[in-house]
């Protein structure tokens, strides 16, 4: 499903309504009435309401429009199968179409005018479901299912009469699922099973079939939210309202496109702030387009990294596969909160912990070295030219008599241990069936995680379909990739959550002094010379250079001896994206008879290259530091986003950058540097002194501030090279570049 883009619009009007006129914003946000504190400084909403979904997953009653019992009709099949689901909830269903009196035995009804109660939900089984969201919306309905299909994802003439279709909702008060969605939410789940449950959210019904199946081995899964085209009902509405279900451990989701990025962040908000895990595949890691940009930044910024980005962000686990994502999703929802980071990989032969051993340790996770007294104690029990430093090879006879149990609880009680690993290859009865045993005990009994990868291929022995799956305490997989990538999930999620703060908590709600002055240098639709976008930075307190444009050489001369010897000179005009490329800067200079040259030739090549110019930049030298970019750029979903990486010459080649999408503080700021392969840089390499880290968070968060202000008219920024001084001496922007929107 591609991303609509109506969400975005409407929240771009009402925040260019807010910044231009002051006026009070009235729609409500999600249910709660907004107010001026519900918007950030660019007119963003800061909060999104719950949607009351009870009475959708649990309705009372429920019509069916178009219902049908004739033979080889597809109606037929989706009423029979909905007549099956009511009576399992305890729903009262009336069925509706204009020529039957009885559907299945059941009275049916010619209309929804017609129908005996107000109902909780209608199931439109019409081609057109249209005309029908107003006889419902007349009849009260609270909620409608639409499957027809013919919308948004046939291309224009669908996108329309989706819009169309979401207009209609809009005014009608009820919500809708749909259209092009299916009967997944009407599912069958065990009512058998217990502990914290899966809630699943797809826009492909295809795509939830393998984590639905985790029943058939005895995980939970509460609902299924098929959200189709998302013309009403969206994925962020789904997270937010999951998140508050007590029985919901974890939220797995298979994203196509999301309707509207700040609600989609809202709702994984809510989840972070219950510590509820959201695990997530979300399809198009790859461009399917050319982006144009003028900026370095706006070039490495495509919309993948911005999604990546903000799911990081916000602790939104993202994983490639649905196998990932069905084994990812068992574990958080199951798993309890860990007591210690540190693994140990515990096998019956050397090659299979090494293996293991060698994927999680590039994975980060953290395997401990043993203590010397821990592995004395495991000494009395595995032979002592073995190896139990971790992984823990016993050998194998161990397993089968009472050492086993000894082992794996010797392993448990080290505190520096909070999960257990086994990986089992094959199955080796009845050594491996005393194995699963002493794990499955072990596991009951202990607050630590154990982990076991049973590897055969078969996966039709009793000790793993009867034992294994028959634990809700054992954590089991099929495959060492899918552990480790579960298990590094696990980790980072109870860190993020552990650490989170809501950055919607702190965002700036109120116009800072810098805007007025920046909005008199927008050009709506122009690119910014460098003197009028460096203007722009000193607006936000980003330092620049001492500099001077001028128009003479007479005057360039001028202009070096106050600006101080050795200068800089740039040819600067707003036609001007990347000057080195042109040979349209000049440094170095340390002389009038040399500033005077480099005037001449930066004017020639100008005229040459048909070149309007401003003038010519007469700009301080500045000292060697770390060369770095930090810049805006506006991504259709999610509106500015911030990137910071290694900059200079080189930055495209690189492409060693990270990305945030504002509001976020000061810690995600340096968590940014974090990302970076180029970290190492800023803490002094090769007898360099350590950058001023605390000045490049500084000028970060500066900008974020300009993107939340300027975001409507501010398409990108770029700041390259941001020269990084040594600590203490602060950051310098040596060139900017900047385009209106």
């Amino acid at each position: 499903m591609l991303g609509s883009t109506h969400g975005t619009l409407t929240t771009d009007s009402r925040r260019a309504r807010v910044i231009a006129c002051g006026e009070q914003p009235g729609p409500a946000v999600h249910g709660r009435p907004a107010d001026v504190d519900d918007l950030d400084v660019s007119g963003r909403p800061l909060y999104a309401g719950v949607p009351d979904l009870d009475r959708f997953f649990r309705p009372e009653s429920v019509a069916v429009i178009g219902a049908s019992d004739a033979e080889g009709r597809p109606n037929t099949g989706i009423t029979r199968q909905l007549m099956s689901w009511a009576g399992r909830v305890g729903a009262r269903l009336h069925p509706v179409h204009p020529t039957r009196t009885a559907v299945f035995g059941v009275p049916c009804f010619p209309s929804v005018a017609d129908l005996p109660e107000q109902v909780d939900l209608a199931v439109v089984l019409v081609a057109d479901p249209l005309p029908v969201i107003e006889q419902l919306a007349e009849a009260k309905v609270k909620f409608a299912v639409a499957f027809a299909s013919g919308f948004a994802e046939t291309g224009e003439e669908g996108a329309l009469a989706q819009a169309q279709l979401a207009t209609a909702v809009g005014r009608s008060g009820l919500r809708l699922l749909g259209p092009n969605t299916n009967l997944n939410a009407f599912e069958h789940f065990r009512e058998d099973l217990d502990g914290p449950a899966i809630a699943l959210i797809t826009q492909s019904g295809h795509q939830g079939r393998p984590v639905f199946a985790l029943q058939e081995l005895g995980i939970r899964l509460s609902h299924w939210a098929p959200t189709g085209n998302e013309a009403d009902l969206e994925t962020a509405d789904f997270i937010s309202y999951f998140a508050e279900r007590p029985e919901v451990g974890a939220i797995a989701c298979y994203v196509e496109g999301l309707k509207d990025g700040r609600s989609f962040l809202l709702a994984a908000d809510r989840a972070a702030r219950r510590q509820v895990p959201v695990v997530a595949v979300k399809v198009g890691r790859t461009e399917t387009g050319a982006r144009t940009a003028a900026s370095h930044t706006g070039k490495l910024t495509g919309a993948d990294t911005v999604v990546d980005a903000a799911m990081r962000q916000y602790g939104v686990i993202r994983v490639d596969g649905l196998d990932e994502l069905q084994d990812t999703s068992a574990l958080l929802a199951r798993a309890k909160p860990p007591v210690a980071e540190g693994v140990v990989v515990y096998s019956i032969s050397g090659g299979t912990g090494a293996h293991f051993a060698d994927l999680a340790s590039e994975a980060g996770l953290r395997l401990p070295q043993l203590s010397t007294a821990k592995q004395a104690e495991l000494h009395e029990w595995i032979p002592p030219y073995l190896s139990v430093a971790n992984p823990v090879d016993n050998g194998g006879h161990p397993v089968g008599d009472w050492r086993g149990r000894k082992i794996i609880d010797a392993i448990l009680d080290d505190p520096e241990v909070g999960v257990l690993v086994c990986p089992i290859t094959g199955p080796f009865p009845p050594l491996s069936d005393k194995l699963v045993e002493d794990l499955v005990a072990a596991a009951e009994e202990t607050d630590k995680l154990v982990c076991v990868v049973w590897g055969s291929p078969v996966g039709t022995e009793p000790a793993y379909r009867e034992r294994l799956l028959g634990s809700s305490r054992v954590a089991t997989f099929r495959t060492v990739g899918n552990c480790i990538t579960a298990l590094r999930a696990y980790f980072s999620h109870h860190r993020f959550v552990h650490a989170y703060r809501s950055p919607f908590d702190e965002a700036p709600r109120a116009l800072s002094p810098s805007f007025r002055k920046a909005q008199a240098l927008m050009r709506p639709g122009q690119q910014l010379s460098e003197h009028a976008a460096k203007q722009l930075l000193r607006a936000y307190g980003i330092r620049v250079p001492r500099e001077q444009l001028v128009t003479s050489a007479a005057a360039a001369v001028r202009a070096a001896g106050l600006v101080g010897y050795p200068v800089v000179m740039k040819a600067s005009g707003a036609q001007i994206a990347h000057k080195t490329e042109l040979g349209l800067v000049k440094v170095e200079l340390t002389s009038a008879s040399q500033v005077r040259d480099a005037y001449r030739e930066l004017t020639d090549i100008a005229r040459y290259e048909d070149v309007t110019l401003d003038g010519v930049l007469v700009c301080q030298m500045v000292e060697r530091g770390v060369e770095m970019v930090v810049g805006v750029t506006h991504d259709e979903l999610f509106g500015p986003t911030v990137t910071v990486g290694l900059g200079g010459v080189l930055v495209e080649v690189l492409r060693d950058v990270a990305v945030r999408v504002p509001p976020f503080g000061e810690e995600a700021a340096r968590d940014m540097l974090g990302e970076l392969r180029g970290r190492p840089l800023l803490d002094g390499v090769r007898g360099r002194p350590p950058a001023d880290l605390d000045a490049l968070v500084e000028v970060i968060l500066r900008v974020q501030r300009m993107a939340l202000e300027l975001g409507d008219v501010l398409s990108e920024l770029d700041i390259n090279p941001l020269m990084v001084l040594p600590r203490g001496q602060g950051a310098v922007a040596l060139d900017a570049l900047a385009v209106c929107r």
